[in-house]
């Protein structure tokens, strides 16, 4: 399985997290996965949500949960944020 290491920004703790994705995953997917794994690491400051969203920290564009990770151009250093 091709991953990427990828730098999660979660607002609502003030930190980041570095993560590895799956490239051949459906965002849905990982969104899920990441908003529950960052709900346990984030010491209650976040609560995994089903309308949690990610997007490029950067551009502020938010992903397509319907596409695949590698769809999106999402690479190793790319830089999300979880709202």
């Amino acid at each position: 399985m091709n991953k990427a290491l990828v730098e999660i920004f979660l607002p609502a703790a003030n930190a980041s997290f570095d993560v590895y994705i799956p490239l051949d995953s459906q965002m849905s997917e990982v969104l899920a996965l990441v908003s529950a794994a960052l709900s346990d690491v984030s010491g209650g400051k976040y609560k995994a949500a089903d309308n949690a969203i990610l997007c490029d920290a950067d551009t502020g564009i938010i992903y397509n949960i319907n596409m695949a990770v590698a769809e999106l151009g999402i690479r190793n250093g790319s830089r999300l944020m979880l709202i």
